[in-house]
């Protein structure tokens, strides 16, 4: 039990570290473009950053899916790619369709894996809308 929690805990932090990278890259970007954004017309500005917003977030997020699929077949919970990232998808999303399952050595991952995934996503959706609120405020101002 103990080597899953720290096996855990290690892709937790390196998935919450690859999160934080991107967030702040997606800060000082739109913080460069800050004039550009304030100025009319917006919807078309609004709606291009929001969309590569999330894109950019999402391969954040993806990146986070993969370390997790990589650690899984390092630790022997599967010997192949493809069941790995499909278990990591499906677990990092909190989908749970419980089609796979890991093995008793294992199966504590597949509840971190979850609990990791829920907080990345919902610190993705706190950036969105802070951003979306400040950018909001800054075509209003």
């Amino acid at each position: 039990m103990l080597a899953q929690l720290v096996v855990g805990s290690l892709v937790v932090s390196f998935t919450v570290a690859i999160e934080a990278v991107f967030i702040v890259a997606a800060s000082r970007t739109l913080t460069r473009i800050g004039s550009w954004l304030v100025v009319p017309p917006h919807a078309h500005k609004t709606v291009l950053t929001l969309i590569l917003v999330t894109l950019w977030l999402l391969a954040a997020l993806s990146i986070g899916v993969w370390a997790w699929a990589v650690v899984l077949i390092a630790v022997g919970a599967f010997d192949a790619l493809e069941p790995a990232l499909y278990f990591s998808v499906v677990t990092f999303t909190t989908l749970g369709f419980g089609d796979i399952t890991l093995a008793e050595p294992w199966r504590l991952l597949s509840g971190i894996s979850a609990a990791n995934g829920l907080m990345l996503f919902g610190l993705n959706t706190a950036f969105l809308f802070e951003m979306m609120r400040r950018l909001r405020q800054a075509q209003e101002g």
